[in-house]
């Protein structure tokens, strides 16, 4: 039940200007203000005014009516924005219809309402929408009731609206979406975006550092087996067919698509949020999002690079992303293996999501499609890397599977950040794709990862954390949902970041990061061209022992171009581009391994100190270490330095620095022939160069 703020009339008809409300006055009495907040003859919520001063009622009893029911109410009494706005706009603060007499005091309860009067009254906030910052059509900011538009299926609806803007307009026009249904909210604010959430989506709130926290339902990861690229002509020849990608026949995408739309206009609101992928205005991609979730907005407002008001003009989508998340696929139609589906079609230009609430499946989506036009179309090679340029405009990019210190390693205090996940490498340069980052929070701290935990604040957006019901203090150890807790924040919530994120030169350095659990990988190695593609195309790390039931040894673990599940073209492809730049701007590979020294985890290794890796890559930087003598490692043929500043000479050689409880040669062995049993798959597009350049282990040795 509503409690309402009472104002004493001086008289049955009042003027506008004795009748003002201080919404600012109207919190602070909420949380128990004393009345002197509301001055003379004024009273708190909950509060009453004796016999002597009760109020003249002067509403007519159709407002009445409309705003509470059978309850008389004033409309200066209005306790939120919503009730005001529901009011008509003919009625002046004094609660009287303009030109007409102020009827006396009821003593009886009202009549019913007006059918038309309602009607009116709903019509009227039908025709706004308080989030939209279309630019065609210019709307008052007020807030829109949770009213039904007027369909066949709806008759008891509002009459249609008959001015559309241009987003709506497109979305009819290519989608079907039915605008005169559902209520399309283009480009919302963050603040709007965050009542949205709250009010709308279960298990929202706001977290004590400002963040908004969002609960992506059942599915708390990616589903990479239920991707699906839809073969057709245009593509056909180009695509890496197989366990990656998965083909879904034309005819299916037609009824997934379908249905995912069909599901968009049952929704009473939907959202679409447009943004470039790529900071290259040559190259970037324009792409549209079209949502029910608010959570879901705003994770690819932050996510994509945000265009300015001007850009936004006559903005039309290059892609198109349907997010239908919430609502299943049907298992029974042909291709699908489970209720999920995420679906690329590159002849469209769209991607259909059904059966996961997971955002993280709309950003990887735009991924795919960049591993798919940069190197058809341009020419441009795609990365998922960090990258970070140096205050000489020395870049560096770093490859790296998850767990092996790319974020970490990027976020260098004497270097400028340009991206912290995905890149592409042009003919003038490297540019980051996304305009956010997307962080891992699991055991996040201050003291660990300053500038993360500083970036988590108003306008980021925190996946399935875990926090006090309280306080809001989010307890980051807590993996009660899931370990894959996240956080999405615009990138120039990092304090030392490069805006706009491109850098017109070429890499210095390229990094491709591994953490070996084994021990028997050297920290730093040098790498020629052969030798980078192979191990590009390898993406080695380590699956730690204990993860799962039965793993009494760390498990080696391979991801093809360390981007395996978002590739669009074949591995070797990439590899042959990486090589070509590599020698075309005199770049260094190298292979860094921040995982076990000594020995492995199991054996009584231990992990390679963060501060000899940092030293590592400052002489890297510096260009030191490229001038020091180096050796050949045994069975992986790797370039090992004799000698590295502020790093100890024993840890650079792992069959000097070993001490475990393990043959050392055995181990090196049994990495060995875990590489060369990956590669086979690929062997039929490498050349015998590059096959040369991995490890060899012949069949006959023995441990």
């Amino acid at each position: 039940m509503l409690r309402l703020f009472v104002l004493q009339f001086r008289s049955t008809r009042l003027k506008p200007t004795e009748c003002t409300l201080n919404w600012s006055q109207l919190s602070r009495s909420q949380s128990g203000s004393s009345s002197s907040v509301f001055g003379r003859n004024r009273v708190p919520f909950g509060g009453s005014l004796p016999r002597h001063k009760a109020l003249n009622n002067s509403i007519p009893n159709q407002l009445t009516g409309l705003a509470f029911g059978a309850r008389p109410v004033d409309p200066a009494r209005a306790r939120t924005l919503f009730t005001l706005n529901r009011l008509p706009k003919n009625v002046d603060m004094a609660g009287a219809i303009k030109g007409t007499q102020t009827p006396p005091i009821r003593t009886q309860s009202p009549a019913p309402l007006a059918q038309d009067f309602v009607r009116q009254q709903v019509a009227k906030q039908q025709r706004t929408n308080f989030h939209s910052t279309s630019l065609k059509t210019v709307v008052p900011s007020i807030m829109v009731a949770n009213s039904v538009n007027k369909t066949a299926l709806h008759p008891g609806g509002v009459q249609p609206q008959r001015e559309h803007t241009e987003i709506e307009e497109e979305l009819h026009d290519k989608a079907h979406i039915d605008y005169d249904r559902v209520a399309i909210v283009a480009n919302p604010s963050v603040a709007a975006l965050y009542e949205d959430a709250l009010v709308y989506e279960t298990g929202s709130a706001i977290t004590s550092s400002g963040a908004l926290s969002a609960y992506s339902g059942a599915k708390t990861g990616r589903s990479p087996s239920d991707k699906r690229i839809v073969k057709e002509e245009g593509s056909a020849n180009e695509v890496w067919w197989g366990p990656v990608n998965k083909p879904m026949t034309p005819d299916v995408w037609r009824i997934n698509r379908e249905r995912a739309i069909d599901y968009l206009n049952t929704r009473n609101r939907i959202y679409v949020v447009d943004g470039f992928a790529g900071w290259d205005e040559r190259y970037r991609i324009r792409v549209r999002v079209v949502c029910a979730r608010a959570y879901h907005a705003l994770f690819m407002r932050n996510m994509l690079i945000r265009p300015s008001r001007e850009e936004l003009e006559g903005f039309h989508p290059d892609y198109t992303i349907y997010n239908a998340g919430a609502f299943p696929a049907n298992r029974y139609t042909s291709g699908m293996t489970s209720a999920t589906s995420v679906a690329i079609n590159f002849a469209e230009q769209e991607m259909v999501i059904l059966g996961t609430e997971y955002a993280g499946e709309m950003k990887k989506g735009i991924f795919t499609v960049l591993f798919y036009e940069m190197p058809v179309k341009h020419n441009v090679l795609t990365l998922h890397s960090s990258a970070n340029e140096g205050r000489n405009g020395d870049v560096t990019v770093f490859f790296g599977l998850s767990g092996t210190g790319k974020t970490t390693l990027s976020a260098d205090p004497k270097r400028a950040l340009i991206g912290d996940d995905e890149h592409c490498w042009s003919d003038r340069g490297i540019f980051n794709i996304e305009g956010g980052c997307y962080a891992k929070c699991i055991g996040l701290s201050a003291e660990k990862e300053p500038d993360i935990f500083g970036a988590i604040r108003f306008g980021a957006i925190l996946e399935n954390v875990v926090f006090d019901q309280q306080t809001r203090v989010v307890d980051y150890d807590d993996d009660t949902l899931t370990e894959n807790t996240r956080c999405a924040y615009p990138i120039e919530y990092i304090e030392n970041t490069k805006i706009p994120c491109v850098s017109t030169n070429h890499p210095s350095n390229i990094i491709l990061l591994t953490c070996d659990a084994r021990g028997v990988l050297p920290p730093i190695s040098k790498l020629n061209g052969e030798q980078t593609m192979y191990h590009f195309i390898s993406g080695y790390t380590s699956k730690m022992a204990g993860t799962e039931q039965g793993v009494t040894e760390p498990q080696a673990t391979f991801s093809s171009c360390f981007a395996q599940p978002f590739l669009a073209l074949h591995p070797m492809r990439y590899a042959s581009m990486l090589k070509k730049k590599i020698e075309e701007h005199n770049a260094n590979a190298w292979l860094l391994n921040t995982g076990w020294v000594g020995a492995g985890a199991s054996t009584g290794g231990k992990r390679c100190p963060l501060k000899y890796t940092r030293a590592i890559l400052d002489a890297i930087h510096s260009g030191e270490l490229a001038k020091q003598e180096f050796e050949i490692y045994e069975t992986f043929n790797l370039s090992v330095p004799k000698t590295c500043p502020n790093v100890p000479d024993e840890l650079l050689n792992p069959a000097k620095s070993w001490n475990g409880t393990a043959d050392f040669k055995s181990e090196v062995r049994k990495l060995g022939q875990l590489f060369m049993e990956n590669f086979k798959k690929y062997e039929d597009q490498a050349t015998a160069e590059v096959i040369k350049a991995g490890p060899h282990v012949c069949c006959c040795q023995k441990d």
